[in-house]
């Protein structure tokens, strides 16, 4: 063995972990990785942990087998999205919602002097009153709500026609209200979907204006949310599978719903890596329980490669003329193989190249 390669455990220490960051900075997903150094077991004061004749303290098989990059991140329990719900008429609130109540299509967000202001879903805002004539994404919004409702006998379109009124009178007429056919933010208020309310902005006995604050609102659904390193962000594409474990001990199956396009840093002033936020909506949210900001964790199923080779992470050496290799050990000796890196996941790392068979030895750090 030349001189040059005595110094080994300090270049595996070194030279793997700068391997692992310039891998994770290229795409790879990589999860539980780690790369530690030997002691220092030589007599010559080196730092070598290498025997007289070159050898690595310890060695691990090249192993044959399938490798998943499945991952467990700790998450949060909540709801989705959040949003103002803004007074429309002015006057004395004399009802609200209360906190962690669920309104949906066409019940009471709050009252203004005894009048109902209603929920209705769609993502346009009630902005104005609408009649006979009008044109508009706001019309098609309450027209679609008319006839989910049951008030028919209009086309859903964009156009506010009499027919539309009509429809809209049988609806004024069931609520007990003055038939005018038309329709307002004094009536009315839109949200995606079905709400349920976090807080209130204003209580009864209050007066309120128009745009003044009267409700938080999130979505009804239950959602978990989460934070993955930016190299770690492969494993949570949007569709990805998961089981999510509550805080009780129950798991249930969801997947991955929505990945953050910007990354920031983490609130963790020893931990600033930059991190994308995902959220994990589940298959059947009617079983989730638990409070708001409860901790949970979050199992990502990730990608599964099969039949290939892979050493442990801290098995990798960063070659001198570059690329990666392993410290194969065989009849005594100690030669560098140089490898292709795949995938990392579990400690472990996917390795290919010439020469390289499952049961090889390779050099690692002493335990």
């Amino acid at each position: 063995m030349s001189g040059h390669e005595r110094p080994m455990a300090r270049r595996r220490l070194v030279l793997a972990l700068a391997a692992i960051v310039a891998v994770a900075g290229g795409g790879a997903a990589v999860t539980a990785v780690t790369a530690v150094s030997a002691p220092d077991t030589s007599q010559d004061g080196s730092g070598s942990s290498a025997d007289s004749k070159g050898l690595p303290p310890a060695t691990a098989p090249v192993t044959r087998g399938d490798l998943s990059d499945s991952s467990q991140q700790d998450g949060t329990l909540g709801h989705l999205g959040e949003r103002k719900i803004n007074a429309g008429p002015a006057g004395v609130l004399t009802w609200v919602a209360s906190p962690g109540s669920e309104v949906r299509r066409n019940e009471r967000l709050y009252e203004v002097e005894g009048r109902p202001v209603r929920l209705m879903y769609g993502a346009e805002p009630m902005y104005r009153t609408l009649k006979t004539g009008d044109k508009g994404k706001d019309v098609r919004q309450l027209e679609e709500n008319l006839a989910a409702l049951g008030y028919i006998g209009f086309d859903v379109d964009e156009e506010y026609t009499a027919k539309t009124a009509a429809a809209v009178k049988r609806w004024q007429k069931s609520h007990d209200l003055k038939q005018t056919g038309t329709v307002g933010p004094d009536h009315i208020a839109f949200a995606g979907s079905a709400v349920r309310v976090k807080e209130t902005g204003a209580a009864p006995g209050d007066r309120i204006a128009p745009g003044g604050p009267v409700l938080t609102v999130t979505g009804s659904e239950r959602v978990v949310r989460f934070k993955v390193p930016v190299s770690e962000a492969r494993s949570a594409k949007t569709g990805t599978r998961v089981k999510v474990r509550l805080p009780d001990g129950t798991e249930l199956p969801g997947r991955v719903s929505a990945v953050g396009k910007t990354a920031s840093a983490g609130d963790d002033p020893q931990d600033r890596t930059p991190k994308i936020a995902v959220t994990v909506s589940f298959d059947d949210p009617r079983k989730v329980t638990g409070i708001d900001q409860a901790p949970v964790t979050v199992d990502l199923t990730g990608e599964t490669r099969r039949d290939i080779l892979t050493v442990p992470v801290n098995a990798l050496l960063a070659l001198p003329g570059g690329g990666f290799g392993v410290q194969v050990v065989e009849n005594g000796t100690a030669r560098e193989l140089k490898v292709e890196l795949g995938m990392f996941g579990q400690g472990r790392v996917e390795v290919s190249g010439a020469g390289l068979r499952e049961g090889m030895k390779v050099g690692v750090p002493s335990a």
